[in-house]
């Protein structure tokens, strides 16, 4: 008795790439609309860095402090009776509300101190030094 093999056509392994494209696709758009996008108000300005510094969660009040030491509320350049005035009408009720000063390392420490100290005299409650951390 005779063995005989024959040979069969070899089946060739065949990956599936859709799915594996649906998948890459799917991973893609959860990162996306996962990621926070953390957009800025249109004033230029460089903060100090701090170590410690922890983000902010609130709605807040944010006073800029330019390069050249001018004071901006809401994008508009005020004066110190000026800023009083707005900033009292902001806080309005609520003296709990945050009051964030971003001021450029350039600027003196007296300048910030003046803002400070009118926003606390406009009734604010809790102020914050704004500061960035090192990469």
């Amino acid at each position: 008795m005779a063995v005989r093999f024959t040979s069969r056509p070899r089946q060739k392994v065949v990956i599936p790439l859709t799915p594996l494209i649906d998948i890459v696709f799917l991973l893609l758009i959860y990162f996306l609309l996962t990621t926070n996008f953390m957009v800025e108000e249109g004033v230029n300005i460089k903060l100090p860095q701090a170590k410690a510094s922890a983000p902010q969660i609130e709605e807040e009040i944010t006073v800029y402090i330019d390069q050249e030491g001018r004071i901006l509320l809401k994008n508009k350049e005020v004066s110190l009776p000026k800023l009083f005035d707005a900033l009292k009408e902001l806080i309005g009720e609520n003296p709990e509300k945050v009051v964030m000063v971003k001021a450029d390392r350039s600027v003196t420490v007296d300048k910030v101190v003046k803002v400070m100290d009118v926003a606390k005299a406009a009734g604010a409650g809790r102020l914050v030094l704004a500061t960035e951390k090192p990469f």
